[in-house]
């Protein structure tokens, strides 16, 4: 794999390896399966925080219809990152099923925010090298964790901010990618979607239940973009008419 590719995954893997390990430790120590299924799952399911769900219900003796549905209702947002990447993912081959099968939130990330060359089918190659490298960082996090929850006692508390470390670097890289320098007034345009999603957050947490506050902040966010979106195309007709007349 090329360098390139390694220095755009660096933040990936610097986030990836220690919440990896932090489910790795979860599982071992909160589950009686070898430590090797860690990683297994990892690879077949490659869910981070879907992953870390499931071993509390699983602990909890949840039965697998349930940890199905808490799985499917906190990955639903995976619907929205599809949508959004259709073009982008077009012709891609026998690729793209394992493309849309990798797209974590912090791998949509950095496929919308990285600088992209003319050459469309060489893009969807580093596409594809940026999901497999991303991946494997979580596997052999999940891996190294599972091994010392298994093997070693240790105090592993706070680890877990690593994935909210990782969403502030991802959403500082959003912004440099709009080409905004700052979120006044001038940038209100383009960071549109940004404040949007602080202000769901905001009031998703202030209104609703923990349990259901991710939930209900992607739904105000899309109504809210889709507001935004009819009443763009509905500016854009108005223009076309006045034009015309």
């Amino acid at each position: 794999m090329q360098r390139p590719t390694f220095r755009l995954t660096l933040p990936i893997l610097f986030g990836y390896v220690p919440l990896g390990m932090a489910f790795g430790v979860l599982f071992t120590t909160q589950l009686d399966y070898a430590w090797w299924i860690a990683p297994l799952m990892g690879v077949f399911v490659y869910a981070g925080a879907g992953q870390i769900l499931a071993v509390s219900l699983l602990a909890a003796s949840a039965g697998l219809a349930e940890v199905f549905v808490a799985m499917f209702v906190l990955n639903a947002r995976h619907l929205f990152y599809g949508l959004s990447l259709l073009g982008q993912f077009r012709g891609a081959g026998w690729r793209k099923a394992y493309l849309i099968f990798a797209l974590t939130d912090e791998t949509y990330s950095l496929l919308t925010s990285r600088v992209r060359g003319e050459n469309f089918r060489q893009e969807q190659r580093l596409d594809f090298r940026i999901s497999a490298l991303n991946q494997l960082y979580w596997v052999i996090g999940c891996g190294v964790g599972a091994l010392l929850g298994q093997n070693v006692a240790f105090d592993s508390t706070g680890i877990e901010f690593a994935l909210v470390a990782l969403f502030i670097v991802l959403t500082i890289e959003q912004l440099k990618s709009l080409g905004a320098s700052s979120l006044g007034i001038r940038s209100l345009g383009e960071n549109f979607p940004v404040w949007i999603g602080a202000v769901a957050a905001a009031m998703a947490m202030m209104l609703l239940p923990s349990a259901h506050q991710l939930i209900g902040a992607i739904v105000m966010a899309t109504l809210a973009l889709l507001l935004q979106y009819r009443r763009s195309r509905q500016t854009a007709a108005k223009a076309g008419q006045d034009c015309h007349g």
